[in-house]
Order: C-alpha cells, then sequence, then structure tokens
C-alpha cells in the first residue's frame, strides 16, 4: 500500500554512544526501535571512556564486553590529592570495582555496527527540518512512520529543539583533553587533581607498554599548548617521568545543566538531559544510568501509561542533582581558595580517609554500584 505507516515504540534522534547503547538495549528487550543521525559516517573520537564498574556490567549484559575486553585498561587505584592536604586520598582494586578505559572509536564503531546490521538506522537524516511528533505520521526515507514516543540523545548539539526547559548552572570553564606519552608505567592508576584554578583527570590509556595516559582538564583560564605541558610536568613527571605531551589538544566549554521534557512522550537521555563538571566520565556513567532506569520502567509499566514520562524523569532527578550539586560545589570550594574554604576541604578529606566505611561508600557511588 502506497501511503502504509510503518509503526515504531521508538524514535531515537541522535546516533552516538548513549543514543545507540538505549536502542540495542531497547531493541534486546524486543522493543521496535529507530535510530536517526545526522551523520552519514561516524565521527573519528580517538579520546578515551572511563566505564565506571556498572556501566561495564551493563555492557556485559549487552554481549558487548567481550568484544571490547581485549582492548580495554583496567584502572587498579584511584590517587586524589590537593595542595590543601598533605596526605593523599587512595582507593586501590581490593574487590575487582574499579572501572576500565577504553577508546571512544572501539565503543562507537562496535554500537554502529550492531544498529547497521539489525537495521535500526537511518543515517544522514537532518532531523532539523523534520516535523517529529509523537503518533504522528512522519516522512523519511520516502515510507511513512510513527512514533509512539520520541527520546532525543543529542550530546551538546540539541540547541535547535525547542521541546524542553533546561536549568544552567554558571560555568565559564573550558575542558581541555589530549594525551601525553611518559617514561615511567602509568601502573594503571587513575588520578584527580584539584587545583585552585580548576580539576585535573589522568586516566591510564590503553596500550601495550603502558606508557600512555590521558587528561581532562577544567578550567577558566584561557590554556595554550605550553600552559598545557607545564601544568602536566609540574603534577605528573615525578610520578611518569619525563613527559611528552601529544599536540592534538581537544577543547570544549562545560554547560553544566539539567534538563525537563515539556512536550508528551519525548523523553531525554544522556548530555540532553544532564551535564556535570568533568569527573573521571561520571557523565557518561549518568547516561547509562538514564539507559538503564528507562529499561527498568518499562518493566514496570506499560509504555501507553499517562505518567510515564513523568515516572521516568523522577527516577532520575535525584541522582542527577546530586551529581551537579557535588561537583559544581566541590569546583567553586577550590577556586575560592579561602580558609573557610580549605577548612572544608581539610575536614571532608580527613573523614574520608580515617573511615574505611566512608570510603567504601564513596567508591561504590562513582563505581555506580550505590543501590
Amino acid at each position: 500500500m502506497k501511503n502504509k505507516i510503518i509503526k515504531y515504540d521508538f524514535l531515537i534522534v541522535g546516533g552516538g554512544l548513549v543514543g545507540s547503547l538505549a536502542a540495542i538495549a531497547l531493541f534486546k528487550k524486543h522493543y521496535k526501535v529507530l535510530v536517526i543521525d545526522k551523520n552519514i559516517l561516524l565521527p573519528n573520537d580517538n579520546r578515551t571512556l572511563a566505564i565506571n564498574a556498572n556501566s561495564r556490567d551493563f555492557l556485559k549484559d549487552l554481549n558487548l564486553w567481550e568484544k571490547l575486553k581485549t582492548e580495554e585498561e583496567p584502572i587498579q587505584q584511584i590517587i586524589i590529592k590537593d595542595k590543601i592536604n598533605h596526605e593523599n586520598t587512595v582507593f586501590k582494586n581490593n574487590d575487582q570495582s574499579m572501572g576500565s578505559v577504553i577508546y571512544n572509536n572501539s565503543l562507537l564503531n562496535l554500537t554502529r555496527e550492531f544498529l547497521k546490521k539489525n537495521k535500526l538506522i537511518f543515517s544522514g537524516i537532518d532531523f532539523d527540518s523534520i516535523d517529529l511528533t509523537p503518533k504522528t505520521p512522519v516522512f523519511m526515507k520516502n515510507k511513512h512512520f510513527m512514533f509512539n514516543k520520541i527520546i532525543l540523545s543529542l550530546g551538546k548539539n540539541y540547541e535547535n529543539f525547542d521541546l524542553f526547559k533546561k536549568i544552567t548552572f554558571k560555568s565559564h570553564h573550558r575542558a581541555y583533553v589530549g594525551f601525553f606519552d611518559h617514561q615511567k608505567k602509568h601502573n594503571q592508576t587513575a588520578y584527580e587533581i584539584f587545583t585552585s584554578k580548576g580539576p585535573l583527570a589522568v586516566l591510564p590509556s590503553p596500550s601495550p607498554l603502558k606508557k600512555t595516559s590521558t587528561f581532562i582538564y577544567s578550567t577558566k583560564d584561557q590554556m595554550n599548548f605550553f600552559n598545557l605541558k607545564k601544568l602536566i610536568k609540574e603534577n605528573f613527571q615525578t610520578s611518569h617521568g619525563s613527559i611528552d605531551l601529544k599536540p592534538k589538544i581537544f577543547s570544549y566549554p562545560i554547560t553544566p545543566h539539567l534538563s525537563k521534557s515539556l512536550k508528551k512522550d519525548f523523553l531525554i537521555l544522556g548530555d540532553t538531559s544532564h551535564s556535570i563538571h568533568p569527573v573521571a566520565g561520571q557523565g557518561w556513567n549518568l547516561g547509562v544510568k538514564d539507559i538503564q532506569t528507562l529499561c527498568d520502567n518499562l518493566l514496570k509499566y506499560k509504555i501507553e501509561n499517562p505518567n510515564f514520562d513523568n515516572l521516568y524523569a523522577s527516577n532520575r532527578i535525584l541522582e542527577n542533582i546530586s551529581y551537579l550539586s557535588f561537583t559544581s560545589f566541590l569546583n567553586s570550594l577550590y577556586e575560592s581558595n579561602t580558609p573557610l574554604s580549605n577548612q572544608i576541604i581539610k575536614t571532608s578529606f580527613f573523614f574520608l580517609n580515617k573511615f574505611n566505611l566512608l570510603k567504601e561508600l564513596f567508591i561504590k557511588q562513582a563505581m555506580g554500584k550505590l543501590s
């Protein structure tokens, strides 16, 4: 029939990591799902991705981790330090609860391969020019489609969608991301260093010699290659030996926010829904929690439930607010650099180092395992 309408449960707008993984998870739960993406070819994203224990288990459940684990770099310990506390806070991998580091391209290519194989994606679709409305026919690829719900997972590229309200937390930070080679092995150790200018995270990169690491630095200062090289050397030459910073530096503005859908039957995932100050990949891991919550809600409630959208949003808001508040507050404490803020930091680290139970709770929360 010429005007036959093909019906789907979900349309996912955006074929990045979170959108693609949401499609795979929903497909494996026997929902009819389609992804549309503007890019015909995948962007070459050679940055690294920090995967916490919960996200790793999620990828195992999707049968994706077996193809990734040969490329991972496990994290055996995490060291947190600053210029205020004399003693570092160290978390060691005693129960396999730490995360892993992989390259973004590895997971992107794997998810895109799955979507193509199962005919779940239309690439090269300019969705800005399409009237995307749930339960209303949409014309694409010379066919008519209708979707029960539309999921927006657009990363940071969603400003043209007037479908949700965004509450933005004031931030003039930029993130600087890159790699450096070093003389000594990284010993599968991750670092979070809090400076008065912003947090610096360093993760062990997957490499045969274990002498390459990746960094992300968040600051209000304008940084160039030489400033960044000096920063890395000052903080890591003792532990890593001589430093060779790679010339390709990726930079983007940080816009911590929470978003709420304004229209019925629209759901938002990942960076479209929330964004926090960079803390070793927790923003992406929160996106995985969005997918898990969506799938859990589909087990409890029918997709036709008139309160489904609100139930999903209410189940995610507390964790998203807590991460956003914590990272924003931590940044402001270090940047203010007053006697009061320094004392708050000292007291917090004292209790964290003094009581193992607090340490265990902290790492379980970071690894997504706090129930």
